[in-house]
C-alpha cells in the first residue's frame, strides 16, 4: 500500500473536526430518514409484518426517504423539472444571509469567553432604529440604505455594548443580563408598535409603519429580487470577522482574553474594554440581521410585527457551534441551515403522505449534538484520536470533547 493512500486512510479513520461534522451529519440524514418512517402510517403497518412479506417494508421506506431527500435537494440545490432551475438554491441563500450575520454575532464573544445569548434584544432595537429611519427620514436609495444599515447597526451595538459593559464594569453575568434585555426588548417592541408614532394607521393589527421604497436593500442585478444587498454583506461580514480574529491586534485580544483572562490582564490587556468591544461587535452585526428582515426586498411588509426574530437570535447559537466558531466554519454552517429550511418546505409540500416540517428542525438539533459531542461520534465510527494518530500522546487531565468543546468552539 503507497504512503499515500496510507495517508488518505488515516484522514478518513481520524477524528478531525471535518470528519466529526460530515459524520455528524450522515448520522442526522439517517436518524431523520428514520422519522420519516416512524410519520407515515401505511409504513407503520407495513413493518408490521415485516417478518412474512419483508419486500414491502423495505422497498416503500426506501422509496419514501429517499424522495423525501430528492425533494428536500430540488427546494435548496437544484431543481432540473422548475422552469427556473437555479431558484432553489437562491433561496437557500436568502435563508442563509440572516444566519451568516447572527452566527458571526455569537462567534465573536465566544472568542473573547463570552456567550452571546441576547441577539433577539439587539435583532429587535436594531429593527427599531433602522424602520423609523426607513419610514420617518425621505433621502435618495443608496443614502437611505446606507443611514438605515448604520443606524441598524448603532442600535443593535449599543445594546450588545450595555451587555458587555454590565460584565466588564459591575460582573453580571452576560447570560443572566442577555436573558433580561431580550424580554426588555420585546415589551418595548409590542409598544412601540401600538404607538401613533410607529403603528401603521392603515392597519388594525399590531404593526409598524412600513419604510419607504427608497430605503429597501436594492436586489442583486440578474437575481430573483429576493437575493439582494445583504447577501454581499454577508460575504464581506465574514472577511471582515476573519481579518479581524486572525489578522488585526484587537482579534489577538479578543483570543488572549478569552484564553486566559487573568495572563491577558497581566501582559498589559484591558479585560473589561476588549469585552465590551467584542459585544459591541456582536450587537452591530445583529442589527444587520435587523435590517434584512425589515429592508429585505423578502419581506412583504417592509414592516415591524411581534414576530419580528422569528428565532433567528437563537439559531445563531447553533450556527456557531456548528461553524467551529470560525468566520468561513459560521457561513458554511449558515448555508447548511438555510437549505435545510429551504428544502425542507419543498419536501413538505412534494412528499405524499406529507412529511412534517419539524423532521428539518430535528435534523439541525441532532447535526449541533453529536458536533457538540464528537467522542459520541468517535464511538460510534470508531475513529482514532488525532492527536494521537500524530504520535503524540492525548493529553489526560481533559479527554478530547472537553477540549473540543471549550476551545474549538467557543475560544
Amino acid at each position: 500500500m503507497s504512503n499515500r493512500l496510507k495517508r488518505i486512510l488515516v484522514g478518513i479513520t481520524t477524528a478531525n473536526t471535518v470528519t466529526v461534522t460530515v459524520l455528524a451529519f450522515a448520522l442526522a440524514l439517517v436518524i431523520g430518514g428514520i422519522l420519516m418512517i416512524v410519520s407515515d402510517q401505511h409504513l407503520l403497518h407495513e413493518w408490521g409484518y415485516v417478518t412474512s412479506v419483508p419486500g414491502d417494508a423495505f422497498r416503500d421506506s426506501w422509496d419514501k426517504v429517499s424522495g423525501g431527500y430528492a425533494d428536500m435537494f430540488k427546494g435548496a440545490v437544484y431543481d432540473p423539472d422548475a422552469p427556473q432551475a437555479l431558484r432553489p438554491i437562491e433561496n437557500t441563500i436568502v435563508n442563509a444571509t440572516p444566519l451568516v450575520f447572527a452566527g458571526l454575532a455569537v462567534a465573536v464573544p465566544f472568542r473573547a469567553g463570552l456567550f452571546n445569548i441576547g441577539g433577539q434584544s439587539q435583532l429587535i432595537i436594531g429593527a427599531v432604529g433602522a424602520t423609523w429611519i426607513g419610514f420617518t427620514v425621505s433621502l435618495p436609495l443608496p443614502l437611505h440604505v446606507l443611514l438605515a444599515i448604520v443606524v441598524g447597526m448603532l442600535c443593535g451595538g449599543l445594546v450588545g455594548g450595555l451587555i458587555g459593559l454590565l460584565k466588564a464594569r459591575f460582573g453580571a453575568h452576560e447570560v443572566i443580563s442577555s436573558i433580561m434585555l431580550n424580554n426588555i426588548a420585546l415589551g418595548v417592541l409590542a409598544w412601540l408598535i401600538s404607538t401613533k408614532a410607529f403603528h401603521d394607521p392603515k392597519r388594525q393589527d399590531a404593526i409598524s409603519k412600513p419604510v419607504k421604497d427608497s430605503a429597501l436593500l436594492p436586489h442583486i442585478h440578474g437575481s430573483s429580487p429576493e437575493v439582494n444587498l445583504s447577501t454581499l454583506l454577508a460575504i464581506v461580514a465574514v472577511v471582515l470577522v476573519w481579518w479581524l480574529m486572525s489578522r488585526s491586534t484587537l482579534g489577538f485580544r479578543l483570543r488572549a482574553v478569552g484564553s486566559n483572562p487573568d495572563a491577558a490582564n497581566t501582559a498589559g490587556i484591558s479585560v473589561a474594554r476588549t469585552q465590551v468591544y467584542a459585544m459591541l461587535i456582536a450587537g452591530a452585526l445583529m442589527g444587520l440581521v435587523a435590517v434584512t428582515q425589515v429592508t429585505g426586498t423578502l419581506s412583504a411588509s417592509h414592516a415591524m410585527t411581534n414576530t419580528l426574530d422569528n428565532g433567528i437570535g437563537f439559531t445563531g447559537i447553533t450556527v456557531a457551534l456548528l461553524g467551529r466558531g470560525k468566520p468561513v466554519g459560521v457561513a458554511l454552517a449558515a448555508l447548511l441551515f438555510g437549505a435545510l429550511n429551504a428544502g425542507g418546505r419543498v419536501m413538505e409540500a412534494s412528499t405524499q403522505p406529507t412529511v412534517p416540517h419539524d423532521v428539518v428542525t430535528v435534523l439541525q438539533a441532532v447535526i449541533v449534538v453529536f458536533v457538540a459531542a464528537p467522542m459520541l461520534v468517535q464511538e460510534i465510527f470508531r475513529l482514532r484520536d488525532v492527536r494521537r494518530t500524530r504520535g503524540g500522546a492525548a493529553p489526560s487531565a481533559a479527554p478530547p470533547a472537553a477540549v473540543d468543546s471549550a476551545v474549538e468552539p467557543v475560544v
